[in-house]
């Protein structure tokens, strides 16, 4: 097992909340990942072990192909109305409330203690009670095993598979410039309690769809090169009849970010209501968490993304024109 990492005031006092108060209310994002659902995962596990009372309450349900665990626990989605009763709000893999969509505004109002548990920049004023933050850390969940370790609580078995689902998503199953040592030797340690990679990795990654390759083939077929093959965008349009609206664009991209000389690789998706999603990520020294930053999204600098008011093709001008100034003036886009 790790080292025990030091903690600082507002990490510190994050685990005397966790001793102290009984009732749990944990959330993350719209559309929630892997990452996102393994840490609420493993917490939610560990504080059950504790005693406590948890509710697990997101915005969007989980994808299926998170049923391995997540049919241990119970995955609420928020619909409306008043939240369950909690004395502690945790949000993991974010920290803003605004991405938790209309469930973000309830949790603000709540009358509770508020705490963050993510691995991004923070940019603006800091609006929780408590936080344990490290945006040098592979994956939340990376973050929820330091917390267990420091609590004194071990991992069952669905903690476990929790935490290693979290850090094969967010390191792209170990090859991600993220994936460090402390990766690593937590991922020996969860795999020595039981967890099973090659059926973790069935699960996640071998239940596609027959439409799959088509969905795939749809959004490769739009790619264009930008600034001498440094860049390359490729869309999803709201009304595409042939690739459906719930297709991962994580292939596609992983296809586009393996092609030479490629450092740069953006999908916009158009969404209902006029706004597009930016996905964005790096392989260089190039920032997209910058990029991102200026249509109000953010993330890390190899990997994030933004909502975007406007249509796809004034989303795709605006973006293009961002993205090129990145890149040497002197570069242009390629025909």
């Amino acid at each position: 097992m790790s080292e025990p990492q030091s903690l600082d005031e507002s990490q510190a006092r994050v685990l005397s909340l966790f001793r102290e108060k009984e009732s749990f209310l944990l959330s993350g994002h719209v559309r929630p990942d892997g990452d996102c659902i393994g840490g609420e995962a493993a917490l939610a596990s560990v504080l059950l072990a504790m005693g406590k009372r948890v509710t697990i309450l997101n915005p969007d349900p989980p994808d299926p192909n998170f049923a391995f665990f997540t049919d241990a626990l119970d995955f609420g989605v928020y619909q409306e109305g008043e939240l369950p009763q909690h004395d502690v709000a945790v949000l993991l893999d974010i920290s803003e409330l605004s991405r938790c969509g209309a469930l973000g505004d309830k949790i603000g109002a709540a009358d509770s203690i508020k705490v963050v548990i993510d691995h991004h920049m923070h940019f603006g004023e800091e609006w929780w009670d408590a936080s344990f933050v490290d945006v040098t850390a592979s994956a939340t969940g990376l973050l929820v095993y330091r917390i267990a370790r420091a609590l004194g609580v071990e991992l069952d078995r669905t903690a476990a598979d929790a935490v290693y689902v979290s850090l094969v998503c967010d390191t792209g199953w170990f090859k991600y410039s993220n994936t460090d040592a402390e990766t690593l030797t937590i991922a020996g340690d969860l795999v020595g309690r039981g967890v099973e990679p090659s059926k973790v990795y069935d699960a996640l990654f071998q239940r596609d769809s027959p439409s799959q390759p088509l969905w795939l083939s749809g959004m490769l077929s739009t790619a264009v090169y930008h600034a001498e093959g440094k860049l390359v965008m490729f869309e999803l349009p709201f009304a595409d009849p042939i690739v459906t609206k719930q297709a991962d664009s994580d292939p596609a991209m992983d296809v586009l970010r393996a092609v030479e000389g490629v450092e740069v690789v953006l999908f916009l998706r158009e969404l209902e209501g006029d706004q597009c999603k930016l996905s964005a990520r790096s392989k260089t020294d190039y920032d997209v968490n910058a990029l991102a930053r200026k249509f109000g999204g953010g993330g890390h600098q190899k990997a994030s993304g933004a909502t975007i008011e406007g249509s796809l093709s004034s989303v795709r001008e605006r973006m293009l024109a961002a993205a090129l100034e990145g890149f040497s003036a002197s570069v242009g886009p390629s025909s």
